[in-house]
């Protein structure tokens, strides 16, 4: 479940005057301990002590080799088309629409061409300019408080969904920066109509299996996988903002709850819990990871989602607060016990060593909401996830 841990003060999210940093998790388990113990402190040359240490250690920038085939659906010459997605909508604080910003300045797309791509930089969705003339024109709607902002979520959802399918037809890798995850909802709607084939490998602290009528806060950015899931949602288009969903011509989309696979979990609702064992959805919660490790979770995975179709595009999805908050503080639902700084980054790798991925968004990041240094190591973990999904490797 998604808790609200700070407070909204004249409409800027800010921590509590003399709020301590965000603290440490506290481990109980010898596998826990473990997980949260391969990070140490690092200390610069000019005597900063930096924290974990993640955002001054160099690392090479090195691209996969070419011959190994990786991004196969990307038309030649590979290009990503760099998608800026700071919704807001989707939850109660202000700040995860600096995400975009962030790890552009964090040099992305620099980074981009290093690793081989062509990169088309899109400017940002105005959210907020659509979201106003989406409350404008339908001012006598009720709003609903079991999906808050869901005229402004729908509206600007729909606007990137369009988006995506463009430019998934024209052989382009979308690579989308959030924002909360409510924009999943644009995101899987537009690769969905594109290629309706696509699996989903959603790595997320939680289910995100949410609809209306059981939801526990409203929050729609609990919601984008629930909406896409005809079996729990026949019909969208009774929530206002969504009618766009469930439009005639084949342009409804919806995902197959074989299609969807998750990795990271350990914060479920109640309904959500239901839905995934009714649908049958695969899923690995860090339980399976510290049982299993995650190479064998990931092997699972893919063949899950590639073992009957193995020319299938796939989509990776990555909340940051599937990682644990000691590498990744600055986030709105984090939850303690997550993936270590490696283990995040295996994730991404091994779903680009298959060569099937052919889509990517990271959402979540929220720099009020931890320290200075917390916030700092948080938007460069983001930055080296993205990174990993397009294509960097060790060897």
């Amino acid at each position: 479940m998604r808790v609200n841990m700070f407070r909204i003060v004249a409409e800027k999210t800010v921590m509590l005057a003399g709020a301590k940093p965000f603290p440490k998790a506290k481990v109980a388990v010898v596998a826990q301990a473990a997980r949260s113990t391969r990070a140490t402190s690092s200390i610069s040359s000019d005597g900063h002590r930096g924290g974990l240490g993640y955002s001054i250690v160099h690392q090479q920038l090195l691209p996969a080799d070419e011959s190994e085939n990786l991004f196969r659906f990307a038309a030649s010459p590979k290009t990503v088309s760099v998608i800026g997605a700071p919704m807001t909508y989707g939850q109660p604080f202000v700040g995860t629409d600096s995400g975009p910003s962030l790890l552009r300045e964090q040099g992305i797309l620099k980074n981009l061409s290093s690793l081989g791509w062509r990169v088309e930089d899109l400017p940002d969705i105005d959210f907020s300019t659509i979201g106003t003339q989406a409350r404008k024109e339908n001012s006598l709607v009720y709003s609903n408080p079991n999906a808050k902002n869901s005229l402004e979520v729908g509206a600007g959802t729909k606007v990137l969904a369009e988006l995506v399918e463009e430019k998934l037809k024209l052989g382009r890798f979308p690579l989308i920066l959030g924002g909360d995850h409510s924009i999943g909802i644009g995101s899987l709607a537009g690769i969905l109509r594109a290629k309706p084939e696509t699996g989903v490998i959603w790595v997320d602290a939680h289910a995100d299996l949410n609809i209306p009528s059981v939801s526990e806060s409203g929050n729609m950015h609990g919601m984008p996988l629930g909406l896409m899931m005809k079996e729990l949602i026949p019909d969208r288009s009774v929530i206002p903002g969504l009618e766009w969903l469930e439009e005639e011509g084949g342009r409804s989309p919806h995902l197959a709850p074989d299609s969807l696979v998750y990795i990271g979990l350990r914060d479920i609702d109640k309904a959500e819990r239901h839905f995934i064992r009714q649908l049958g959805i695969k899923t690995f919660t860090m339980y399976d990871i510290d049982h299993l490790g995650i190479g064998r979770v990931m092997d699972l995975a893919l063949e899950h989602l590639l073992g009957k179709n193995p020319d299938r595009p796939l989509h990776l999805s990555y909340d940051i607060d599937a990682v644990d908050p000691q590498h990744a503080p600055a986030t709105g639902t984090a939850v303690r016990g997550g993936l270590t700084w490696r283990e995040a980054h295996f994730v991404a790798e091994y779903v680009v060593k298959s060569g099937a991925l052919a889509s990517a968004e990271i959402v979540e990041v929220n720099t009020t909401l931890a320290d200075g240094q917390g916030a700092s190591e948080t938007v460069e973990l983001g930055h080296q996830l993205v990174n990993a999904m397009l294509g960097e490797a060790i060897l």
